[in-house]
């Protein structure tokens, strides 16, 4: 099978690129860094063909993780007779940011006779603002050619296809221009031809510094960062509940129709605790997690997250972590394993760890439907300004940013006190344009997160609830759940959670959501569904409402939840990112803090109810 190389600067299209060739989907963002990992598919319309995408860099001269894997392997791949053609992609409205890295690569594949062709991607732009663009001209300077595409619309393809699929033999390779030109000479030249050949006409420029200096001004962009991840929690809640309100009503009449309609008694109260009390009361919770998605993409495709990222930089450099830690971070709002990866974008090592302490204790999308359950039980579901703003979002963005506090606090107090060397890096971020977000690709992204998120976790949650509700309910067949299997087991690790005000039903939860963060609902679910059987379809919250517990109590689960460290994935990719003792020590460590300060809130509430 031949392979052919795809390269490109960061946030050029690259990603989109390979996607639209591929028919995968890979993950694509308004800023740079997105891709932190080589990824193939095969290429469409051209038979037994593989197209191979690199991270985004911007020299073969490596400073970052991300550019270190690229420039690693295209050394090994250039050297692979396999690999039949090279694709260059540049963003053809920002030029300068791309052309050192384009002669580069060009003088490389001379050396190692491969044939290169560079992809001047944003045509629509150019096109949709009257712009000149001498592409013709660009590649006589090159001495390689030179396609106009756009990767959003899929304009010229078909060039590209027809430039792949041309035999090996007949493919003109570039000529020895620059085979003895030294980097310097390079950086040189490619500034002469970016000033030649950069698109001529008014690119909306005089509208994107108006944009810059209202969202990164030091007054009003603050206020703007702070009004919009308000919002942005406000919408998890908001946006969400008629959908989630409409999964729960459909849960519990197709329950009340099933279980009806199963004669046995055994299988019915399984069907109702385990599927339906368990695997439903997790369902209920798949809208937030589309919203979270969704929000967060439109942030990325924007343009704005990197300007949220420099509007950190300088606070964030107080706590021993960077601007580049941010985008990671937010990440890790959404799922911490990508997270995680992402932080190979943070340049200096020290500050990379940083970021890897600080993420687990980003609220992962696998904690809130733990934080939307406790707060739909003790927030009450008011909202103010039309149903905009509600308590339960506030309450949800009050725990958000405490676990964000708690990270700062760590990682601030780790930089100040243990004497590492932190080594920081120059930072540079490029600023992508801001663009009108395109709704498909947010909306499958949203999409698959929420498929990716039910069939991964949904298959730990019905074994889960499977395990638990067998023990519950045996030997007494769910009469007396404090004195089954389960209550036995339970009631041996409930000194340790006692003192937070959690008898063993919740203790059992919070074990078994060591395996993933959203099993805690699940295992609630079946553990209230066999101790309810006359009631089976009564909601979780409304069971947990009258179960008694403590507002203390609840709280304290709450901040034990952001706390504590994530789930058993987390623990294995810290390992292999950084390091097993890093792993365990941050996952002992966690827990530990986790338990005082649910412990310290639990007897404040003591003392002030």
């Amino acid at each position: 099978m031949n392979r052919v190389l795809l390269l490109g600067s960061p946030n050029s299209g690259k990603s989109s690129l390979f996607n639209r060739l591929t028919g995968l989907s890979q993950r694509v963002a308004n800023y740079p860094g997105i891709t932190v990992d080589v990824a193939s598919g095969a290429l469409l319309s051209v038979p037994d063909t593989e197209l191979v995408d690199f991270p985004g860099t911007y020299s073969l001269q490596p400073i970052s993780g991300e550019e270190a894997v690229a420039v690693d392997f295209l050394a090994d791949a250039l050297s692979d007779d396999k690999v039949s053609h090279v694709l260059c992609v540049a963003d053809a409205t920002r030029l300068q940011k791309s052309l050192h890295f384009i002669l580069q690569v060009i003088r490389e594949c001379e050396r190692c006779r491969k044939p290169v062709t560079v992809l001047a991607n944003m045509a629509d732009v150019i096109r949709d603002n009257g712009l000149s663009f001498d592409s013709a001209g660009l590649a006589d300077a090159l001495g390689v050619p030179v396609i106009n595409i756009s990767a959003k619309q899929s304009l010229g393809f078909d060039a590209v296809v027809a430039r792949v699929r041309e035999p090996a033999g007949t493919q003109a390779t570039a000529v020895d221009r620059w085979l003895e030109t030294p980097d310097e000479m390079l950086r040189g030249t490619a500034q002469q031809l970016a000033q030649r050949f950069s698109p001529k006409g008014d690119i909306l420029i005089k509208s994107q510094l108006k944009l810059d200096r209202f969202f990164l001004s030091t007054g009003i962009g603050g206020v703007a960062f702070f009004l919009i991840m308000f919002l942005f929690f406000q919408s998890i809640f908001t946006w969400s509940a008629p959908a989630m309100d409409g999964i729960e009503a459909l849960v519990t009449r197709v329950g009340e129709a099933v279980v009806a309609m199963i004669p046995n008694v055994v299988v019915a109260d399984f069907v109702a605790d385990a599927l339906f009390g368990g695997v439903g009361a997790f369902l209920v919770f798949i809208p937030q997690i589309f919203v979270l998605t969704l929000v967060i993409g439109i942030m990325e495709d924007s343009g704005y997250l990197a300007r949220a990222a420099l509007i950190c930089h300088r606070p964030l450099r107080l706590f021993g972590l960077t601007g580049k830690s941010f985008i990671p971070l937010l990440s890790g709002v959404a799922c911490a394993i990508p997270a995680i990866y992402a932080a190979r974008s943070v340049d200096s090592p020290w500050q990379r760890m940083m970021t890897y302490l600080a993420i687990p204790l980003m609220p992962c999308s696998a904690r809130l439907p733990v934080y939307a359950l406790l707060i739909a039980a003790f927030i009450p579901a008011d909202t103010l300004l039309f149903g905009l703003i509600g308590w339960q979002g506030f309450a949800l963005f009050l725990i958000y940013v405490f676990g964000m506090l708690t990270a700062l606090l760590i990682t601030g107090l780790v930089s100040r006190y243990s004497g590492g060397e932190q080594g920081d890096q120059p930072f540079v971020l490029e600023l992508p344009p801001y663009r009108l977000p395109t709704a498909a690709p947010i909306l499958r992204n949203a999409w698959n997160r929420c498929r990716h998120f039910v069939t991964k976790a949904g298959k730990i949650i019905l074994m889960v609830t499977m395990v638990i509700w067998f023990l519950g309910y045996f030997p007494n067949g769910g009469e007396d759940l404090a004195n089954s299997w389960l209550g036995t087991l339970g009631r041996l690790v409930e000194p340790v959670f006692a003192p937070l005000g959690l008898d063993w039903r919740y203790g059992v939860a919070i074990l078994t959501s060591f395996l993933a963060r959203e099993v805690f609902v699940g295992t609630l679910g079946t553990i209230f569904g066999i101790e309810g059987s006359e009631e089976n379809m009564v909601p979780l919250v409304d069971q947990i409402q009258a179960s008694g517990l403590p507002l203390g109590s609840g709280v304290a689960l709450l901040v034990f939840f952001a706390v504590a460290l994530q789930c058993v994935s987390t623990v294995a990719i810290l390992a292999r990112e950084g390091s097993t003792r890093l792993a365990l020590g941050m996952l002992s460590g966690y827990l530990l803090i986790a338990y005082v300060m649910a412990l310290a809130v639990f007897q404040l509430s003591q003392l002030l109810f």
